[in-house]
């Protein structure tokens, strides 16, 4: 089974910049597209940025400009650069492969305050 652990959350002030790490275990061979989701109070989840071979990129409108995915040389861990963080950021994080969700682990907490 697959495990995914998110770290690297936290309480940051709007304009400051985080970065998520996820680390995944398991028989990942086979899956494709690693991504980071979020979700909201009160909202669904929501797809923000995935990588996929050929290191192909593809973002949420919203966040364009401003996170930046990327990968270790192994499949097994992935990153999330977050900078010029504005409060509608604030939300749990979570990595899954896109193509192939797997079962979702704790996600990291982003809180962008004041």
């Amino acid at each position: 089974q697959v495990q995914l652990v998110e770290s690297g959350g936290g309480l940051v002030q709007p304009g400051g910049s985080l970065r998520l790490s996820c680390a995944a275990s398991g028989s990942i061979f086979r899956l494709y597209a690693m991504a980071w989701f979020r979700q909201a109070p009160g909202k669904q989840r929501e797809l923000v940025a995935a990588i996929a071979s050929g290191d192909n990129t593809n973002y949420a409108d919203s966040v364009k400009g401003r996170f930046t995915i990327s990968r270790s040389n192994t499949k097994n861990t992935w990153y999330l650069q977050m900078n010029s963080l504005k409060p509608e950021d604030t939300a749990v994080y979570y990595c899954n492969f896109r193509d192939s969700p797997q079962p979702w682990g704790q996600g990291t907490q982003v809180t962008v305050s004041s």
